[in-house]
């Protein structure tokens, strides 16, 4: 068993004030930016990045914190006045209870950093489930930092495992809504399940993404584009490059982009001259 506290909700109202729910953030955000280098570089020990890599998977998840440190005057709600006669209309935006989010292994930190920290300032308490072969150390130093910034005990869990720990999370009925990033096969039976059983669920699945290079285009900046496309992240991201389509003549810049590729530098991720890491 997990501890999933609903610490901000409860069957009536809410037991503390949005400004409570967004506090933590404001410290997390700090926390976050003074540890960044030290936690990139454990990412790239641990994940396989490049530490450019990392820097952009870390800071990408700092805007969303800083966002929460915002959304308290997103959450209000409305009022109107007069709608027929003896009538007004109000509506409240209140916290859903338990949420629960599933996280692929090629972001460790962007993609938990999507998840809990707007469901916390919406007055829900959070279980992020790793991806327990991969990169589950990333996600566990991330909570620490989020515990160390003041977000109380019970709020922000992890949990690990494979099916079946997806299949607790889809089941359990204190769990009331689930959020996924990974492949379209685990997206679709985990919507299918969770939605059967009446939570909230969104789930971003594959991508498959295509080049078009057409006769006009710019030679060399077209290959050093499709390059990073292609390879940047050692391909490990929704958008990265899969299929090129080269149109009339362009279809000869095959080779040059050969060329490209084989002089990519393989290395660990926090060396200099590195341009593709461990992570395959």
């Amino acid at each position: 068993p997990i501890p999933l506290c609903a610490l901000a909700v409860s069957d009536e109202r809410p037991v503390s004030t949005q400004s409570t729910w967004a506090a933590p953030h404001v410290q997390v955000s700090t926390v976050d930016r003074r540890s960044q280098e030290r936690y990139c570089r454990n990412n790239c020990a641990r994940d396989g990045k490049t530490f450019t890599d990392a820097q952009g998977d870390v800071f990408r998840g700092f805007e969303v914190v800083e966002e929460a440190c915002s959304v308290v005057s997103k959450m209000m709600g409305e009022t109107v006045e007069h709608v027929s006669q003896g009538i007004d209309i109000y509506s409240y935006k209140q916290p859903l209870g338990v949420c629960a989010g599933i996280c692929p292994f090629n972001f460790p930190a962007m993609i938990p950093l999507w998840m809990f920290p707007i469901a916390i300032t919406c007055g829900n308490t959070f279980v992020i489930k790793t991806v327990r072969k991969r990169s589950p150390l990333s996600t566990m130093k991330l909570v620490e930092l989020a515990k160390e910034a003041g977000i109380p005990d019970g709020v922000l869990n992890v949990i690990h495992g494979a099916h079946d720990t997806v299949n607790f999370i889809c089941d359990d009925p204190t769990i009331k809504s689930v959020s996924f990033v990974g492949s379209n096969q685990a997206g679709e039976y985990i919507h299918a399940r969770a939605s059967k059983n009446h939570k909230k669920v969104q789930c971003n699945m594959g991508a498959k993404n295509h080049g078009t290079i057409l006769p006009d285009a710019d030679k060399e900046g077209a290959l050093n584009q499709l390059a990073a496309a292609a390879f940047g992240a050692s391909g490990q991201r929704c958008m990265a490059l899969s299929t090129a389509i080269f149109v009339g003549d362009t279809k000869d810049w095959v080779y040059d982009l050969k060329a490209k590729a084989e002089k990519l530098n393989v290395n660990e991720g926090n060396s200099d001259d590195v341009d593709l890491g461990t992570r395959a």
